[in-house]
């Protein structure tokens, strides 16, 4: 099996070509690549700048894969299922895990990050973490995981159809978030720093009310909601300035879920933070079970991820590629490795 390694952060050179093979144990699938996402996390671990990375690693856990072969005691996926891979592995059953919180549990392993990941022509993997649909395409399957991490953050926040909702960040987890929020019949607003941003999540969402940051945010809110400010406020920048500043956005008595993360601390005003009431979530990753509801929705035809497709790489050519993606800038939404 060919794999592409980044052997440390920096330039083109610092992907390696290797070959890799073993046995197909029971519980197993053989899987084929056919498509990967390209996540910020893998453009963020290329840079250098990817918390909880070591080095060298296999990037890549936004897959679309075909079964090739499967294990004694498989039963979930059959040869020539097409599949989306759950990308979270618990290596052991700590108190999270028995408490039903798979995704954050003491010793998860993340593909791609942690453990090696989908930039290889074939893998194999337990087959408890594929999700097969023989509906969608590879470009649908192969978004299913970033749309996860949306979808996991809006249910953690526990929109109502009452309630007034900012997404901050129209990346595509933003985008997530902003679809799933939707579906609650919530109003939802949507803020980033960058206008072609906004204009793609317009197009991309059909959202209606946008905000670009600027100084006077509070106000804009404000006249969107007919005097209030947002109940629940998203932020999936990972920008410590962006996620401290949701503090004065979010109305009384509201919620903030910080979907992004970055390498610091978070300090805020406890009197204030007491005076409003808040209530402050993290949310990391997604649960099993988002995986198999998105694949309905996306059958069922309420979610359509390929609009987030910009920009796309072929996989023999990623060595040299890769590196152009941030070129693109705001430009680049989501990029699709195609292994055929």
């Amino acid at each position: 099996m060919r794999v592409i390694r980044l052997k440390a952060p920096g330039e083109w050179d610092k992907f390696t070509t290797e070959e890799l093979s073993r046995d197909l144990l029971p519980g197993e699938a053989l899987i084929q690549i056919k498509k990967m996402g390209v996540c910020g996390t893998d453009l963020h671990a290329f840079k250098g700048n990817q918390p909880f990375f070591e080095y060298p690693r296999i990037l890549g856990h936004e897959l679309a894969v075909e079964v090739l072969a499967i294990g004694e005691m498989v039963s979930n996926v059959q040869v020539g299922d097409r599949c989306s891979v759950e990308p979270y592995y618990n290596e052991k059953i700590g108190q999270a895990v028995r408490r039903g919180k798979t995704n954050c549990g003491e010793h998860l392993r993340v593909l791609g990050v942690h453990v090696d990941g989908g930039m290889q022509e074939q893998m194999i993997l337990p087959a408890q973490f594929l999700h097969p649909s023989n509906k969608l395409s590879d470009d649908q399957l192969a978004l299913i995981e970033p749309l996860a991490i949306g979808c996991h953050a809006v249910d953690r926040a526990r929109i109502h159809h009452d309630d007034k909702v900012l997404v901050i960040g129209a990346g595509p987890i933003g985008l997530g978030a902003i679809q799933f929020a939707q579906l609650t019949g919530a109003k939802v607003i949507a803020m980033d720093l960058e206008a072609d941003k906004l204009k793609k999540a317009r197009e991309i969402t059909q959202i209606k009310d946008t905000v670009l940051v600027s100084d006077h945010i509070e106000e804009d809110l404000m006249e969107i909601l007919e005097g209030d400010l947002p109940t629940i406020v998203l932020d999936a920048t990972g920008n410590s300035k962006s996620m401290l500043n949701t503090f004065k956005y979010v109305a009384a008595g509201g919620t903030i879920v910080f979907i992004g993360l970055f390498q610091g601390d978070v300090v805020f005003n406890d009197p204030y933070f007491h005076k409003k009431e808040l209530t402050l979530m993290a949310s990391r990753a997604a649960l099993s079970t988002d995986f198999s509801r998105i694949i309905r929705l996306i059958e069922a035809g309420k979610i359509n991820p390929e609009r987030y497709i910009t920009h796309r790489i072929k996989y023999d050519e990623v060595p040299e590629e890769f590196v152009k993606l941030y070129d693109f800038g705001g430009d680049l939404i989501k990029a699709i490795i195609d292994y055929d």
